[in-house]
C-alpha cells in the first residue's frame, strides 16, 4: 500500500507528465485545465493542491523538459569521449539544436516558454539550466589555457544568448535541418576564434 507521500508525488507526477504532453501537442493556450484534469484522472482540488495555476503547472512541465534536455546534451557530449572543452561546447550546441525540433523542447521551452512565463522568469530558468553548463565548460577551457579566465563569465552570458537565439531559429524554421546546419557551422567558426 503506497504511503500518502507516495500517492501525493504520483499525482503530481501524473499532472506534470500529462500537461507536458498536452502543452507539447497543442500549446499552452489551446490546452484547457479541464483537459489536463480529465487525461490525468485527477480532481481540480488535486491540481490546486500542487499548483496555484495552470501557469505554475506549465512552469513545472517546462522544468521537467529542461531537466531532460540538459541530461541529453550532457550525455551526447560525454558519449563523444571528447576532452577538448571548446569541442565539447560545439558538441553540446549541436545536441541542443537537435532537441529544438523535439515537440516538447520546441513548443514548451522555445515557443511558449517566454510568453507564458514572461521573459524574466523564462530567462532565469534558462540561466539555471544552460548558463551553469556553459560556464563549467568555459572554466575548463580557461584551466587548460584555451581562453583567458577573465572572459569566462561574460563569454558565458554572450554564448547563452547566441545559443538560445540559434535554438529559436531552428525551432521556428521551415527547414530545421538546414537552419541547424547553418547555425552549427557559424557557431564552430565563433568558437574556433577563441
Amino acid at each position: 500500500m503506497p504511503t500518502q507521500a507516495e500517492r501525493t508525488e504520483a499525482t503530481r507526477g501524473r499532472l506534470v507528465a500529462t500537461a507536458r504532453r498536452l502543452f507539447a501537442d497543442k500549446g499552452f493556450a489551446a490546452t484547457s485545465t479541464e483537459e489536463i484534469l480529465g487525461e490525468a484522472a485527477v480532481s481540480r482540488g488535486a491540481l490546486y493542491h500542487h499548483f496555484a495555476s495552470k501557469t505554475d503547472l506549465f512552469c513545472a512541465a517546462f522544468e521537467a523538459v529542461e531537466d531532460d534536455l540538459t541530461a541529453q546534451i550532457l550525455a551526447a557530449a560525454a558519449a563523444s569521449g571528447e576532452t577538448d572543452p571548446l569541442r565539447i561546447l560545439e558538441l553540446g550546441f549541436d545536441a541542443f539544436l537537435d532537441q529544438c525540433v523535439n515537440p516538447e523542447v520546441q513548443r514548451i521551452v522555445m515557443l511558449d516558454g517566454p510568453t507564458v512565463l514572461g521573459w524574466d522568469t523564462w530567462h532565469e530558468l534558462d540561466e539555471r539550466y544552460a548558463f551553469g553548463t556553459i560556464r563549467t565548460v568555459l572554466t575548463m577551457a580557461a584551466e587548460t589555457g584555451r581562453i583567458d579566465e577573465a572572459t569566462v563569465e561574460p563569454l558565458s552570458h554572450l554564448l547563452l544568448g547566441a545559443i538560445m537565439q540559434a535554438g529559436m531559429v531552428v525551432a521556428r524554421a521551415a527547414d530545421p535541418a538546414e537552419a541547424k546546419r547553418a547555425m552549427s557551422e557559424t557557431f564552430a567558426r565563433i568558437v574556433s576564434g577563441f
